[in-house]
């Protein structure tokens, strides 16, 4: 029997989550094994652009359009980290396919690209910062009613809009967040 992974999903957080670093969150699951699982949260945002993390590294200003785009808080573990959620896949340095067309890179070069404004992938988002579990630790979150996983699209990721991805992500699976109740039943 293999793993059931979870690695391209969305997780969306149940409303009775209060966690508040998770409330009303969707979180992009990048790796999912029996070691524990590593995602990006997707629909927030930190004040703070990709044109100020260029010139905190060092980088040229890029594209007035690059550089307005806002950084993503992707989670409390490492938020001194970067990663760039990005379609297509591309060449860069140190990536993770997770998918057929998205993956997730720490390398310098693709910021460079960025920056640059020229060989940089199409869809992309950086985000400060991720979401981990330890082992047993999502599956026993999933069993407690945490969170709901519906299937990721680059649409999604990159083109719906960071306050409409909660609601967005259910509706994909017909569900009305605001309908749920807040108690979990098990069979």
């Amino acid at each position: 029997m293999s793993f059931p992974s979870l690695k391209n999903q969305c997780l969306i957080a149940m409303p009775a989550l209060a966690a508040p670093d998770f409330h009303q969150s969707v979180i992009y699951i990048c790796e999912h094994s029996a070691e524990g699982a590593m995602g990006l949260v997707v629909n927030r945002v930190l004040d703070l652009t990709l044109g100020d993390v260029f010139s905190q590294i060092g980088l040229p200003e890029g594209p007035f359009s690059v550089n307005m785009r806002p950084v993503h808080w992707g989670g409390p573990v490492q938020p001194e980290r970067g990663f760039v959620l990005h379609a297509p896949v591309g060449n860069w340095s140190s990536s993770l396919p997770v998918s057929d067309e998205i993956a997730l890179s720490t390398s310098k070069d693709i910021l460079e690209a960025l920056a640059s404004g020229h060989g940089g992938p199409d869809h992309f988002l950086l985000a400060l910062g991720y979401a981990g579990w330890d082992a047993g630790q999502l599956e026993a979150e999933l069993m407690e009613n945490s969170w709901l996983n519906v299937p990721a699209t680059a649409q999604l990721l990159f083109d719906e809009g960071v306050d409409r991805r909660w609601h967005s992500a259910a509706k994909s699976i017909g569900v009305d967040l605001l309908l749920l109740s807040d108690v979990a039943g098990h069979a």
